[in-house]
Formats: C-alpha cells, structure tokens, sequence
C-alpha cells in the first residue's frame, strides 16, 4: 500500500503516513496501489489502471451497473444467482445454482442476505469496484 500524498510505501495497520502525516487513504497525488504519480481529477491509474478512490469508474463493459436492476434480480432470480451474474460475481452465481439444485433452497437463503446488503448498502460496488448507479 502507498500513501496517496506522497507515494511512500506504508504499513496496511498504518493510520498515517510516518513520511508526510497524511492519513492513510488522503491525499490526491499519488495511487494507494501502485505508488506511482497521478494526474488530478484521473478516475483511474495511468499505470496500474486501479480506480481512484471516491470516483466511479466505468465497468468492462462501458456503463455502471444498476443497483434497481441488481436488488430485482436478487429479489426474483436471487436463488439461482442471476445478481451475482450481473454485477460480475460468477463464482458466487454458479454456487447458488448448484445449492439451489442439489437443495432445492439453499441459494434463497444467500439470495436473501444480498437482497438486504443490495437494499441497506453494504453491497454498493460490481466485482471491478464500480459504484453501482443509484437510481431509487
């Protein structure tokens, strides 16, 4: 990990930056991947392509991901993973299908945790990083 004000290499459990004081996480100037110098206002590293953080970025496929669409699939596709499929999740999608067929219930119950995690927002971000695209 790499301070953000002044790419020094730092301590995952550090707080602060010992080189420049800055708390862990500030700072705009450099990539907390990489280390390397970024330009101001860049969405993502030139060099690593890691997203800066506090900005979206748009996924794979050129547009962010829908947390309306996300929350109904998981409401009416959830036990059968088609969520997990759509923000990029696919080793998740394929063990609720393989639950739900062997059990008959058993990728409901997972359904139903990432329903309430997509509604209260603890599931916010696709499987690149991307905010999901608030639309309710």
């Amino acid at each position: 990990m790499f301070c953000k004000n002044c790419g020094a290499e730092i301590n995952e459990n550090a707080a602060v930056c010992l080189n420049c004081g800055f708390a862990k996480g500030t700072g705009e100037k450099f990539c907390s991947v990489c280390g390397k110098e970024i330009n101001p206002g860049a969405v993502i590293c030139t060099a690593c392509g890691a997203a800066v953080k506090g900005t979206t970025v748009a996924s794979a496929n050129g547009e962010q991901k829908s947390k309306l669409v996300a929350v109904l699939l998981a409401f009416f596709l959830g036990s059968i993973g088609i969520h997990d499929f759509y923000l990029g999740y696919t080793k998740f999608g394929i063990i609720k299908i393989v639950l739900t067929v062997c059990t008959g219930f058993g990728g409901s119950i997972w359904a139903l945790i990432d329903f309430i995690r997509l509604l209260t927002g603890s599931l916010n971000k696709d499987a690149n990083g991307v905010d999901l695209k608030k639309e309710f």
